[in-house]
């Protein structure tokens, strides 16, 4: 009878380090996020979380330190203990199984919703027309946007522009899901209809990075909350548990301006 070898965490950084010239953003991060789970970053600006997030589909380059995504080293190759970048289009293939949703939609201006979520699908994937468009139209109804296939962007709030972003992400049927402050650019009484797109992803079991300032969401979805300042993780944990009892007195202080 054979044993199944577990299963690499979904995301795994050791001692991840970034540095913009003499700025060293990411001063050794290490966590896992593991299948199916959500793993919520928070802290203060400047503290390292999007540039994290960023890294982790190599939109940005790590300086030191390992990053794999579903057990494979993202953005180079490992060969006798020396990592060798990847060319651009192997890079980009990667990516392909990482979706990310910006803090600002990134939607095409001068095209529809539909043509929105259908393009990469068709140019990356090779999916016929009919193929995508179903798979779109599926996504939108999945959002609560399927009256607004035919809409252009300028034509939709800002909540509705999000999950059009969220639908063209999904649209690529990613394995992670990456979400850098996917509500701070949203009016407050929009926030909720992105939320709980989210919350039915979860439900459904992708497994997701999201910085956040949404700490309902955080104690709600998440499996791990991970508090970062400085480019250090200074304390991780259980959502509710640190919400209520913080005990680095990093968080205490952050905690308290927002609870």
């Amino acid at each position: 009878m054979s044993v199944d070898a577990p299963r690499s965490p979904m995301v795994q950084a050791e001692n991840v380090c970034k540095s913009f010239g003499a700025l060293q953003v990411l001063k050794g991060i290490s966590l896992q996020v593991q299948h199916g789970s959500v793993a919520c970053l928070i802290g203060p600006s400047g503290s390292g979380k999007s540039t994290f997030l960023r890294c982790v589909n190599h939109l940005e380059k790590v300086n030191a330190g390992r990053l794999r995504v579903d057990g494979e080293l993202i953005g180079y190759r490992e060969r006798g203990g020396k990592l060798y970048e990847m060319s651009p289009r192997d890079a980009a293939k990667q990516r392909r199984d990482i979706g990310m949703v910006f803090q600002h939609f990134n939607l095409f201006p001068h095209r529809t919703v539909i043509a929105n979520v259908i393009e990469a699908p068709m140019l990356v994937k090779g999916q016929s027309r009919d193929e995508a468009v179903a798979r779109a139209e599926d996504l939108l109804s999945k959002v609560g946007l399927a009256s607004k296939a035919d809409a252009y962007p300028a034509q939709l709030s800002g909540g509705q522009q999000q999950r059009v972003a969220i639908a063209r992400a999904l649209a690529m049927e990613p394995k992670l899901m990456l979400f850098d402050e996917p509500t701070s650019a949203l009016d407050p009484e929009l926030v909720g209809d992105v939320l709980a797109v989210m919350r039915d992803l979860a439900q459904a079991g992708m497994t997701m990075l999201v910085v956040t300032h949404e700490m309902g969401f955080a104690r709600e979805v998440a499996d791990q909350l991970v508090f970062m300042a400085d480019g250090k993780v200074v304390e991780r944990g259980n959502p509710r548990e640190m919400l209520e009892r913080p005990q680095h007195e990093r968080t205490q202080a952050f905690l308290s301006k927002l609870l």
